[in-house]
């Protein structure tokens, strides 16, 4: 059996819309909490998969979390022999730091519902599926584009929202994986971040019963396409 391991930061921000797609590619999922404590010795070139998940910390907080350089370690390995990886908003920062790019706070919060701009580089890989859809935005950070990368989708607050390295690393800075019925764990773990930002709640919701149904089906066509290619 395949095996996919996801590293986690927050319970509630997992594989999500993500998880059945793996199960019906025959993976066998396993998560590793990275509040527990990473396993320095880890064999991160075993699984058929590494994801990694998102987060409220930043890459440049190694000394606060020890965990965040072993997966920038990780993520290094994992690059340099080709072996299928995808990172998602933390996730991506950590690939970005892995690939020499610099990681920093963007213009502003991006938090809610807002749709992809996808580049002409875009029109023949998954993530060419995400163009019909709205996408889930909530980031503070992010960074350069790494060399050599091929930036795959925009917004206007942040430029580098899905880049890919080669057909086997991918990374989005937005939540492809989010499942519109998980909002109130989000609002409810991120609730002083949503005050801090001003964010309005109720229309967090609305927007969530409006766009969710279509994203997880985008998201589901996406990795169907990305994993059948790996």
């Amino acid at each position: 059996m395949k095996t996919v391991v996801a590293v986690r930061h927050v319970h509630f921000e997992d594989l999500g819309s993500l998880e059945p797609v793996l199960a019906e590619f025959g993976f066998e999922i396993k998560y590793l909490d990275a509040g527990g404590g990473l396993p320095e010795n880890y064999d991160w070139l075993k699984p058929d998969l590494l994801v990694l998940l998102g987060g409220p910390i930043g890459v440049h907080q190694e000394r606060e979390y020890p965990f965040v350089a072993t997966e920038v370690r990780a993520a290094e390995q994992r690059i340099k022999s080709q072996r299928l990886l995808l990172g998602i908003c933390l996730g991506a920062q950590v690939m970005a730091r892995a690939l020499g790019s610099r990681v920093y706070p963007g213009p502003r919060k991006e938090i809610g519902w807002k749709p992809l701009s996808l580049t002409a580089a875009c029109e023949n890989t998954p993530v060419r599926h995400f163009g019909a859809s709205s996408m889930f935005h909530w980031h503070g950070d992010t960074f350069d584009l790494p060399a050599g990368a091929t930036l795959l989708a925009s917004t206007d607050v942040c430029a580098n929202q899905v880049y890919a390295w080669g057909e086997r690393t991918l990374a989005f800075q937005c939540h492809p994986e989010f499942r519109a019925g998980q909002i109130d764990h989000w609002l409810i773990g991120h609730a002083c971040e949503l005050d801090a930002a001003g964010t309005d709640r109720q229309r967090l919701r609305e927007d969530c019963a409006s766009h969710g149904g279509k994203l997880e089906a985008a998201s589901r066509a996406a990795f169907q396409d990305w994993l059948f290619r790996g």
